[in-house]
């Protein structure tokens, strides 16, 4: 007994004698099916599958008043959609380029202020008319037909017809003349798929630029500055004493990755100081300057003990010894604290030969221990 493949992409047991499975009484084969029009197909499929319409509602008559005012409803909420979208890249693409930059400060610009809040008010209107627009459309546009029927298994039959009936209703909906809707509609497309894909990050702006996770503020010639913006001379300090200081940079002070430690060592410790290999230029007399940031979890390193030359981590009790690299000793760090090269400009203030020439901080923890 011959079996019928009603598998995707075959015959549906069109090509077997007999009548089709879940076909109709009538025995339809593929080449009556292709030769019927749409239409027709749509109203055999219906009849064969036991569709029983309960209501019918058109729709606004084409050319109606009813019908030009809904259209324009639809097609100013899809435009309006498709501006706020454009208004959002103009918002994240603009900054730093014809907008002002934005960066976060404790004491930031009205712009700084107000650009999340702009990405986020034109990404939820635009998201929200697109919404409006699709509702507006099925609300008032589409016809509404109310209708049951029963389920079987697919066929040849079933896929033609059903086919049929789909392409019928894209041409139902009005679509094809409604000019003014389509157009706003591949606008809006357009505009709101570049908006969500814009924050994806690195298709517009690399936040990677200039390896941030691996560089700071400190560069040849800048400054040692004091909390308060004053700058450092050899001998402001006692022996053994420990001063944080930030780079003479804007916001320089509020930039916690560049915090460091310039501590002068006490006389004994100066001639006990033994340097990582490679580093025994970076201190300056028996001044040494350390990150100020834990390599164990990013912590301040605040507490200096002066008679036995350990910095401390408040938080997990890693120490750090200064007179050999600042190298750990206790605790979970298992990473010395970067040190920065410093020497002093020609009116005798501190400043940094060089960025620390290693990453500052616990991002790059996983390292071997140096």
């Amino acid at each position: 007994m011959s079996t019928r493949d009603t598998r995707p992409g075959s015959t549906g047991g069109a090509d077997i004698e007999g009548p089709l499975h879940g076909g109709p009484d009538e025995d339809y084969t593929p080449e009556q099916l292709s030769a019927m029009s749409r239409e027709d197909l749509d109203l055999l499929g219906a009849r064969y599958d036991g569709v029983e319409v309960l209501h019918v509602d058109p729709g606004p008559e084409p050319g109606s008043r009813l019908e030009k005012r809904a259209v324009r409803q639809v097609g100013w909420s899809f435009a309006l959609a498709g501006v706020s979208a454009l208004l959002f890249l103009v918002v994240y693409i603009g900054s730093g380029w014809f907008l002002p930059e934005w960066s976060w400060a404790e004491d930031g610009t009205v712009w700084s202020a107000l650009f999340t809040p702009l990405l986020g008010l034109f990404m939820g209107l635009s998201l929200t008319l697109v919404g409006v627009g699709l509702v507006l459309y099925t609300k008032k546009l589409l016809p509404h037909e109310t209708a049951v029927q029963d389920k079987h298994d697919g066929s040849h039959f079933d896929r033609v017809t059903t086919g049929a009936t789909l392409v019928g209703g894209y041409h139902n909906s009005g679509l094809p003349r409604r000019k003014l809707i389509t157009r706003s509609l591949g606008f809006m497309g357009a505009a709101v798929g570049v908006m969500l894909l814009a924050p994806l990050g690195g298709l517009i702006k690399n936040p990677n630029t200039g390896n941030p996770l691996g560089r700071t503020s400190w560069a040849e010639g800048v400054r040692l500055l004091r909390i308060d913006g004053s700058p450092v001379r050899p001998g402001d300090q006692q022996p053994g004493s420990l001063e944080t200081v930030f780079p003479a940079v804007p916001g320089g002070n509020f930039e916690s990755d560049a915090a460091t430690m310039l501590i002068r060592l006490r006389p004994e410790q100066t001639e006990e100081n033994r340097p990582r290999a490679g580093q025994s230029g970076f201190g300056y007399g028996d001044y040494v300057a350390y990150s100020k940031i834990c390599t164990h979890a990013g912590c301040p390193v605040s507490l200096y003990e002066q008679e036995t030359g350990r910095l401390l981590c408040p938080c997990h009790q890693s120490q750090f010894l200064v007179t050999e690299g600042a190298k750990p000793v206790f605790g979970p760090a298992t990473r010395s604290l970067p040190q920065l090269p410093i020497t002093v400009d020609d009116e005798g203030f501190f400043v940094a030969r060089s960025d620390y020439i290693e990453p500052v901080g616990p991002t790059y923890w996983n390292r071997e221990r140096i």
